[in-house]
């Protein structure tokens, strides 16, 4: 088992998970974060510390968020990780309650 990152973090990308996780498993993209499951430990301090309810076990995933745990173990390879506290996407209050976000998913930035 490992933990994901679901799709209530796509255009918020709240970091307080990143800041309690003992094996920087986080990585980050342009606007949304996901685990690396070859680094998670399975411990669980990342879930509670999600205010969008975000990250899950993946054992526990919901059908519908099913797609998110190749998602996770594909861009966990091409992100950078990430290891401190940022400040949410500015617009991420407008977004947290928002559903069906996967179509707002960047996977690269402009930057790159």
């Amino acid at each position: 088992m490992t933990y994901v990152v679901t799709e209530n973090c796509i255009r918020c990308r709240y970091t307080d998970c990143v800041e309690v996780c003992p094996t920087d498993c986080f990585r980050q993209g342009p606007n949304f974060l996901v685990i690396d499951p070859d680094e998670c430990i399975d411990c669980g301090v990342c879930a509670p510390e999600c205010p969008v309810d975000a990250i899950v076990p993946s054992e526990d995933i919901a059908e519908d968020q099913l797609g998110f745990v190749e998602l996770n173990a594909e861009l966990a390879k091409q992100w950078p990780t990430i290891v401190a506290r940022q400040a949410p996407l500015p617009d991420a209050e407008d977004w947290k309650d928002v559903r069906s976000k996967l179509r707002y998913l960047q996977k690269e930035s402009a930057a790159c």
